[in-house]
């Protein structure tokens, strides 16, 4: 199985998912990427196409919680200070887009350090 056939297949699957998942001024969208190296999420109102709040391993404080941007404790502080983020943005309910990845690892280590911070959806 070659690489451009892997990345199709994630684009359809994120595809999918997009369908569906939808954010909107009372509930947005709540998406996580994960690469290799790092692990990003924003709280995105895709009415209006704005980004509300954003985290990601990359950040200077982060880096100290977790030397390693790409494990699950990297996950939970940028989970955390998402939530964080969300909350003084007055943003407590969001639908979580997965991004076509599985729930589990470290996207779901990001949506349960954001729900323990305050998020629910």
């Amino acid at each position: 199985m070659n690489q451009r056939t892997k990345h199709q297949r994630a684009e359809r699957r994120k595809a999918r998912v997009r369908k569906k998942v939808w954010g909107t001024p009372a509930r947005p969208r709540l998406t996580v990427f994960r690469s290799n190296a790092h692990i990003y999420a924003q709280v995105i109102d895709d009415q209006a196409g704005r980004t509300l709040a954003a985290a990601s391993s990359t950040h200077p404080g982060l880096r100290k919680a977790a030397p390693s941007g790409s494990s699950k404790t990297a996950a939970l502080a940028v989970g955390k200070l998402l939530a964080e983020r969300a909350l003084a943005a007055n943003v407590r309910h969001v639908v979580f887009d997965r991004n076509g990845r599985l729930y589990h690892g470290r996207v779901k280590a990001v949506a349960d350090a954001s729900r323990e911070g305050g998020l629910t959806f």
